[in-house]
């Protein structure tokens, strides 16, 4: 099968994804900069939650640009990553509603763990399709950034009931890895 129909059904639910976040935030009634205040929490949460659904983008696109032709497995896979990526809204505005509260903040992270978890289905996935010599295998290689982040996520869950902000700076800190460009695709198809 070709990868025209999965690329722009994932780009259409990422679009969608990114738009109930930001329809989650709410007009404040005041007219003065003191009525932004409450704000805040959740402002931050839409922030970090769209960095992080604009770097999957990026890595998604980036991954199916390396491959040919994808089939029934890979078609699942994508479902799964999606799935977790549909409840990055919900969380997100747990998170910040409750000025960043330890449950919230413990299940912020499990669902980033749970999309971390589903990239590397998918990408696993792919490379299988397309075997172990293809360009997108020998893009990804080990993969080092992908198994920092859920070692990261795994550590940051059970550290939010204990210091919520911490918890978030680990997920900050795994934004921060992500957004320094990754060029491994790029160079192996350029190459």
């Amino acid at each position: 099968m070709g990868k025209g129909r999965l690329e722009a059904f994932s780009d259409g639910v990422i679009a969608i994804i990114i738009t109930i976040m930001v329809l989650e935030i709410k007009v404040p009634h005041g007219f003065d900069l003191a009525a932004l205040r409450p704000l805040i929490p959740v402002f931050l949460s839409y922030v970090l939650s769209f960095i992080y659904i604009g770097i999957y983008w990026n890595n998604h696109h980036h991954l199916l640009q390396a491959v040919r032709q994808v089939n029934g497995r890979i078609l699942w896979a994508n479902l799964h990553l999606l799935f977790w990526l549909s409840l990055v809204p919900f969380v997100t505005g747990w998170m910040g509603e409750n000025h960043f509260a330890a449950v919230p903040v413990a299940l912020y992270g499990t669902v980033l763990l749970l999309t971390a978890i589903a990239y590397y289905i998918l990408s696993r996935a792919l490379v299988s399709h397309h075997g172990k010599d293809s360009t997108l295998a020998i893009a990804i290689g080990d993969d080092f950034k992908g198994k920092l982040s859920v070692v990261f996520y795994a550590v940051a869950i059970p550290i939010a009931f204990v210091n919520s902000w911490l918890a978030c700076a680990f997920y900050v800190l795994v934004a921060i890895i992500w957004l320094i460009p990754d060029r491994r695709i790029e160079k192996t198809l350029t190459s």
